[in-house]
């Protein structure tokens, strides 16, 4: 049986990449145990390839992605990278990198076996660019999709190029999401296959017919040659082309996920459970009933998305820009403010420090709304602090920022719509959440529903989860 193999998950994110391994349980063959994990932090952060992109901009270097993933791969034992039989993928949704076509990587020795890094590839633009103003947006085509388009969504990103600085486009006859890419990287795709996943998170995309609107878009003058193939989630985009990190030749490899769905797919011991991750950004999800179809017409305003899950299912989603991000802010300012006054503060200090500080503060009156990057369905507003008394410390401010970063979701999808939808337990998973005590307190405190908390690599999990049950559960053909 193939499933008696590994399953290597990847989940490159924004801010980290991991990767886990995962074999049989020992006492339960239908069950899977996770035999090794590993996080590397991304520092992928690049300036604009495009001279023009303004101070918006949210770019990264692909060369570091694979970097940190390198890294995460070259952490296992070798013995274990050889037995894998299949890998799955995840990502960060609605960015996008172009490449050319048969050069978009290079295979370099890297000891063992060859390591994989970028030839003629961009930068990553990713969901967090900023360049798409709202008049921007405004100006473009409506969509035939149940879902809006906004800005660091990749099709906006491209119209947005197309119109700004043509010829950035030019060198490349190929795009996706960064995840789309190192699976036709790993495969030798002749073009990238993409989920509807990550096809709904592009805009421009009709969930239903499976296909991207594209005589709206060609009518525009939309690259539409750019457009992926699309595939069903969980299926195989194809075989790894040579050995890598003693992973062997052949390995089958899943079509890319989204990272949401690959952390609730790893999450959601049944339907009655939510999912709040939150790690750069923040998504409480919930499973739609089945036969559910969302309404054609796209809400900019709604705070709630439907976004295409397994089997033609949806999640119901609501997604915050303002998470583990705005947390990270508040730290970098401290230590600027640190700085201005002619001191040196380690990053890692200064967290430790807040959440210490925090976790002695129990309740605070402050009030944060954290919206420093507002939200989709509210692009200009903006953060602000109120209720403010004289006995203010770090602790206050800690604690009201993790408070006003759980309750900014919950005004989003309160838990009363989420009881409608039968939802019983909330599962929490995210590197934010899971390093972050005061962030747990106030996620326990807000949620009058029973709360489990799962681990920091669960979209890791989640795509080798997928792979091993949808792929690898059946002998080979």
């Amino acid at each position: 049986m193939a499933a008696r193999g590994i399953t290597l998950g990847i989940d490159l994110g924004t801010t980290s990449v991991k990767a886990a391994l995962l074999g049989a349980a020992p006492d339960d063959p239908s069950g899977f145990e996770v035999l090794a994990s590993c996080a590397r932090a991304a520092r992928a952060e690049a300036a604009a390839e495009s001279v023009v992109a303004g101070p918006q901009v949210r770019e990264q270097d692909v060369s570091r992605i694979l970097q940190a993933l390198n890294e995460c791969l070259a952490a296992f034992p070798w013995q274990l990278l050889r037995s894998v039989v299949g890998i799955g993928v995840s990502g960060q949704m609605h960015g996008v990198v172009f490449w050319k076509t048969g050069q978009g990587c290079e295979w370099t020795e890297g000891g063992i076996s060859p390591v994989l890094a970028p030839g003629a590839v961009s930068h990553l633009i990713t969901w967090q660019d900023g360049r798409c103003s709202s008049e921007f947006l405004a100006s473009l085509p409506q969509p035939k999709s149940h879902l809006s388009v906004a800005t660091g969504f990749g099709c906006a990103t491209i119209f947005w190029l197309l119109k700004n600085c043509p010829e950035f486009l030019k060198p490349y006859d190929a795009a996706g999401t960064v995840h789309d890419y190192l699976v036709a990287m790993l495969c030798g795709l002749p073009r990238p296959l993409m989920s509807d996943q990550n096809a709904a998170s592009w805009g421009y995309f009709n969930t239903q017919s499976q296909s991207w609107n594209v005589e709206i878009l060609r009518s525009s003058g939309f690259p539409v040659h750019l457009l992926p193939d699309i595939a069903k989630p969980g299926s195989v985009a194809g075989r790894t082309t040579r050995v890598w990190f003693e992973i062997p030749k052949g390995t089958k490899v899943g079509v890319a996920l989204g990272d949401l769905q690959a952390s609730v797919y790893s999450c959601m011991a049944q339907r009655t459970d939510a999912v709040l991750n939150i790690s750069t950004s923040v998504q409480l999800a919930a499973s739609m009933p089945s036969g559910f179809q969302p309404a054609q017409t796209p809400d900019p305003a709604a705070p709630v998305a439907y976004f295409p899950y397994f089997d033609g299912t949806y999640l119901g989603v609501a997604a915050s820009l303002n998470g583990g991000n705005v947390l990270a802010m508040f730290v970098h300012m401290l230590i600027q403010w640190t700085a201005d006054l002619g001191l040196e503060v380690e990053e890692s200090t200064v967290y430790s420090r807040i959440i210490q500080a925090a976790m002695q503060q129990t309740d605070t009156h402050l009030t944060i709304t954290p919206t420093v990057l507002g939200e989709r369905h509210l692009p200009d507003q903006l953060a602000s602090v109120t209720r403010i008394s004289p006995d203010l410390s770090l602790g206050h401010v800690t604690r009201a920022l993790c408070r006003g970063i759980v309750q900014n979701m919950l005004s989003m999808l309160p838990v009363r719509q989420l009881q409608e939808w039968g939802v019983q337990r909330v599962v929490g998973s995210g590197s934010a959440l899971s390093r972050n005590e005061v962030l747990k307190q106030e996620v326990q405190r807000a949620f009058p529903l029973p709360m489990f908390f799962g681990q920091d690599v669960d979209a890791a999990v989640g795509a080798a989860l997928v792979m091993l049950q949808r792929n690898l559960s059946q002998k080979e053909s």
